[in-house]
């Protein structure tokens, strides 16, 4: 299992300072916030984002994840979805990253309209990411925060460049368990985010393992030979403690419950 974490809990901090902090404490990757407010976004020049390649590359960090904000489940035209998911690619595929995460954000559409919203772009989509061998990440969130809903899009799209990504939090939230939640993510899994917080009312991040989520059985369902991601939503909660004074208990929790879940996943 390999460990990642978001630059979301580092809102604005220069890449070198994300990267030395993963590197220290055994992260070997990072999800990077594609937006405006942080160091690369899909605006960013290609001086900006062969830098930043080259200082993570230095580092020993990969790139996991190049996380967008496109909801493709949205009301609307398509040409603005499908451009703001190419230039993502695009982005990902400077930076050497193997992903794209995108929102659903069904918003005032639900079910088979959304769900239609959804398939038709990242079918269009999905032969560019795979040119330029990216793979694009419908989290489940939101309009499709369960496993079931998100593998309801991609079952049809059934293209081997768009996948899910597995948000625990919002998987818990819609009342999902985690083993029902990685069947029906099968063969479209990226990768897992993992989070805590101390109740569905009060979701301000706490360091992993302080609150209610069921994290052990979570990752005792992730694959083993995937990438564990920890977002830890400090952007949105500037209350929330500091990050970086967190994250070596965060990874050693983490390669625990790896470890406790060993057993089992073998004997599974």
């Amino acid at each position: 299992m390999k460990y990642a974490f978001s630059t979301l809990g580092l809102p604005g901090a220069p890449l070198e300072r994300c990267a030395a902090l993963a590197a220290e404490h055994g992260f070997a990757g990072l999800e990077l916030r594609a937006h405006p407010e942080e160091p690369l976004h899909p605006g960013s020049p290609a001086a900006a984002r062969a830098a930043a390649l080259r200082s993570l590359t230095g580092a020993g960090v990969a790139v996991l994840a190049v996380a967008g904000y496109t909801h493709v489940a949205a009301a609307g035209a398509d040409g603005a979805v499908l451009a703001e998911l190419r230039a993502l690619v695009r982005l990902a595929a400077d930076l050497e990253a193997p992903f794209v995460r995108v929102f659903p954000g069904g918003g005032s559409l639900s079910g088979p309209a959304a769900d239609a919203n959804a398939v038709r772009r990242l079918r269009a989509a999905a032969p560019f990411a795979g040119r330029h061998g990216v793979r694009i990440l419908l989290e489940t969130h939101d309009s499709h925060r369960t496993g079931v809903a998100a593998a309801r899009v991609l079952n049809q799209v059934a293209h081997p460049a768009a996948g899910a990504l597995w948000d625990v939090l919002h998987t818990w939230l819609g009342g999902e368990d985690p083993q029902r939640s990685r069947q029906a993510l099968a063969g479209h899994l990226g990768y897992v985010q993992v989070k805590d917080v101390a109740s569905a009312q009060d979701l301000t991040p706490l360091g992993l393992g302080g609150g209610a989520l069921p994290l052990a059985r979570a990752v005792a369902a992730a694959p083993r030979d995937g990438w564990l991601c920890w977002e830890y939503e400090k952007r949105w909660y500037p209350e929330a403690a500091e990050l970086p004074g967190l994250l070596a208990r965060g990874r050693s929790h983490l390669a625990g419950l790896v470890a406790a879940a060993a057993p089992s996943a073998e004997a599974g």
